[in-house]
C-alpha cells in the first residue's frame, strides 16, 4: 500500500520501521517541527523525522496540519491510507476523508479504556494487569473511532513506563503490519467502542510524581513505576528533592510513622507507608547523579526514624 505516515516520538518509530520492512511504500512522513533542547537551545529533530531521513522518505513538519497550505502539500503525496501514531495534532475531517481507506491510528491501550495522551503511564499507575495496542479507524472524536484490530500484552510486576513503552512500540509495529493486509482483503470488521467502558488518560504532570506515604504501598509502587523515567517519583530529604528510581513494595505490619525510615541495610532502606514499606534500591538526591542505594548510603548516614517528605 501507499502510505502517508504521521507520528513524532520513539513510539511511532517502531510502527514506521515495521511498515517499511513489510514492503509498503511510505510516500511521506508528517511529524512535528524540530524543537529546541537543552541549555544550548539547539533544534533537534523528532525521532520519526530521523528515521524517515535514514530511509530517504520526504518529511513534512507543519506547525498546524489543518491549514490550507499544509493540506495542499499533503495532497501532493499519493496514499491509499494515512497511518497515525502519537502524531500530536488533531486531524480535520477533510484530512480524515482524503485517502481511500481513511486514517488508522495505532493507540497504546486496549480501547475503549485509556483514551487520551498518556495511556502507557496510566495503565501502570492504575495497577492494570494487561494492556496492548488497538488499531482504530479515526474519526473526529478523541480516540473514539471503530476498533479494527487489537493485540494484548501482560504487564510485568517490574514494568516501568520506559520498559512498557518499548514493548508496546514493538507491538504497535506488529499490529499495523498484520492489520493492513486484512484491511485490503476486507477481513477486518469494525467494532464500535462502548463509551460506558471508556476512561481517559490525561497528560502526565510533574507534580503527579510527588509521593504521599499515607497511601497504600502497592499504590505507591504503581505510581513510581508509572512515572519512571519521566517525570519521576520524588520525595524530600532534609529539604532536598529525592527521586526514587527503583523501589520494591514490601507488605508488613508496623507502627512506624508514615514517611519514616524503618530500617537501613547495606544496599537499601525502607520507608514506612500504609500497609507496608517501600524498599528503595536506586535514587537520586537533588544536585547528585542517579545512584544505587548502596552508593548513596556510603556517603549519607541515613538513620532509622528519620522522616522523608519534608
Amino acid at each position: 500500500m501507499k502510505i502517508v505516515f504521521m507520528g513524532t516520538p520513539d513510539f511511532a518509530v517502531g510502527a514506521l520501521e515495521a511498515l517499511i520492512r513489510a514492503g509498503h511504500e511510505i510516500t511521506a512522513v508528517v511529524t512535528q517541527p524540530d524543537k529546541a533542547k537543552g541549555r544550548s537551545g539547539k533544534l533537534m529533530p523528532p525521532p520519526v523525522k530521523e528515521c524517515a531521513l535514514q530511509h530517504g522518505i520526504p518529511v513534512m513538519q507543519p506547525v498546524k496540519i489543518k491549514t490550507p497550505e499544509a493540506i495542499a502539500e499533503l495532497k501532493q503525496y499519493p496514499a491509499d491510507i494515512y497511518i497515525v501514531a502519537a502524531f500530536g495534532q488533531i486531524l480535520s475531517q477533510e484530512i480524515l476523508d482524503m485517502p481511500k481507506y481513511g486514517c488508522l491510528n495505532i493507540h497504546a491501550s486496549l480501547l475503549p479504556k485509556y483514551r487520551g495522551a498518556s495511556p502507557i503511564q496510566h495503565v501502570i499507575i492504575d495497577g492494570e494487569r494487561e494492556t496492548g495496542v488497538t488499531i482504530m479507524q479515526m474519526n473526529a472524536g478523541l480516540d473514539t473511532g471503530d476498533m479494527l484490530y487489537r493485540k494484548t500484552l501482560a504487564i510485568a510486576d517490574d514494568d516501568t513506563f520506559e520498559t512498557l513503552h518499548d514493548k508496546l512500540m514493538i507491538l504497535g509495529g506488529e499490529a499495523i503490519a498484520e492489520a493492513l493486509p486484512l484491511l485490503e482483503a476486507g477481513k477486518l470488521v469494525p467494532e464500535k467502542q462502548d463509551d460506558n467502558l471508556s476512561c481517559y488518560a490525561p497528560l502526565i504532570k510533574k507534580e503527579m510524581g510527588h509521593l504521599d506515604f499515607s497511601q497504600n504501598v502497592h499504590v505507591l509502587d504503581h505510581l513510581i513505576r508509572g512515572v519512571t523515567p519521566w517525570p519521576s517519583a520524588y520525595t524530600f530529604y532534609k529539604g532536598k528533592q529525592m527521586k526514587i528510581w527503583r523501589a520494591l513494595p514490601v507488605e508488613t505490619a508496623h507502627k512506624t510513622a508514615l514517611g519514616a525510615v524503618m530500617q537501613v541495610e547495606k544496599d537499601s532502606f525502607c520507608i514506612a507507608c500504609e500497609g507496608g514499606a517501600l524498599k528503595v534500591t536506586e535514587l537520586q538526591l537533588e544536585g547528585k547523579k542517579r545512584m544505587s542505594a548502596h552508593d548513596f548510603l556510603l556517603g549519607v548516614k541515613l538513620q532509622a526514624g528519620e522522616m522523608l517528605g519534608v
